[in-house]
């Protein structure tokens, strides 16, 4: 894609969102006033309403230039940001870690938004995950990969990466937020599909994340490519790491350790390699 069709494509995804907020504000002024029967009136408003959103957020597309990120990552020169996220650390930026910050411990996952696999752990494992972060057992750094686009075409790993780190420029909290929503049964897409690479359903997908609805500078950053070097950057530590041939692939210390099953494997392979602090 051009340059110039690239901003067109994004004018055009701003004014989409612009309009359909319009819609919105209209119908819910509506709904406020039509109440007949129990509110029986506004409840079809709403759920009208949702459907045409729905509808109305799923046309949109990528429109960046991955291609023309890929030289600016690989030789220096080009017009894309070059912003790290605000909440990322590292003489680089490119080490997502959660928790605290001088955890004992390290808990290392590596995925990719498109990964199926990843999902699966995440719906089942996540929320033990965040227990132990909470408990403050250890520390959790993410490392995503884009490399399902790679084999599948599409944008959607790239796009939604740009977003994650989008998500995190506002707050650990919103990326961890947004991070789980991206792979949740409800939203995470099949695998076949490039469902991510449209900017407009990122968005939408955040508008459930109390930080991020209508968070018009996360908007503007998923939009603007705001993210997308520091995306491909980050693609670049994922495809550097020797010791992952596959997602999702958990480290411990710095040491691999099989996919656990269930919760209480989890935990006895996080107890049998803990270090005291």
């Amino acid at each position: 894609m051009s340059k110039r069709n690239s901003s067109e494509a994004k004018r055009a995804a701003r004014e989409r969102l612009k309009a359909e907020r319009d819609r919105q504000a209209r119908r819910e002024k509506v709904r406020k006033h039509l109440t007949v029967g129990g509110s029986v009136v506004a409840i079809l408003a709403v759920a009208g309403g949702i459907g045409v959103a729905v509808a109305s957020l799923g046309d949109g597309d990528d429109g960046t230039d991955w291609g023309a990120v890929a030289e600016q990552v690989n030789d220096g020169q080009g017009d894309f940001a070059t912003d790290t996220p605000a909440n990322a650390s590292g003489d680089d930026g490119l080490t997502v870690r959660v928790g605290d910050e001088d955890a004992a411990n390290t808990l290392t996952l590596f995925e990719d938004a498109r990964c199926p696999a990843c999902a699966d752990f995440e719906q089942s494992l996540g929320p033990t995950v965040r227990e132990g972060v909470d408990n403050g057992d250890y520390a959790v750094e993410y490392v995503f990969g884009t490399f399902l686009d790679d084999n599948l075409g599409g944008s959607g790993s790239k796009n939604a990466l740009g977003a994650l780190g989008a998500a995190l420029d506002v707050s650990p909290e919103a990326f961890l937020d947004y991070h789980d929503a991206l792979y949740s049964a409800d939203i995470h897409p099949p695998e076949s599909t490039d469902e991510f690479g449209d900017d407009e359903r990122l968005i939408e997908i955040a508008q459930d994340i109390p930080e991020l609805a209508d968070n018009q500078e996360f908007e503007n950053a998923v939009i603007d490519d705001t993210f997308a070097v520091w995306a491909l950057r980050m693609s670049d530590k994922f495809q550097a790491d020797p010791d992952v041939e596959g997602t999702p692939t958990l480290k411990f210390n710095g040491e691999v350790i099989e996919r656990p099953a269930t919760a209480e494997d989890f935990q006895a392979v996080i107890e049998a390699n803990s270090v005291q602090g």
